[in-house]
């Protein structure tokens, strides 16, 4: 899948540009796991991920 965060191109629509603060040394955990480039990507996708499950959670 292709990621915005290589500065290629332009950002996809409909997203909003949300600055987060990581604990020490868990952006370098997550780069050895997906690749520095892919870091942005994953985020979202586990915080979207954790999203659906608490919002199913409550129904």
């Amino acid at each position: 899948m292709h990621s915005y965060d290589d500065g290629m191109g332009r950002p996809p629509l409909k997203v909003k540009k949300t600055v987060i603060r990581l604990p020490d040394g868990l952006a370098e955990r997550i780069d050895k796991i997906v690749g520095p480039r892919r870091r942005a990507e994953f985020i979202r996708k586990v915080v979207e991920q954790e999203v659906e499950r608490l919002e199913k959670q409550r129904d």
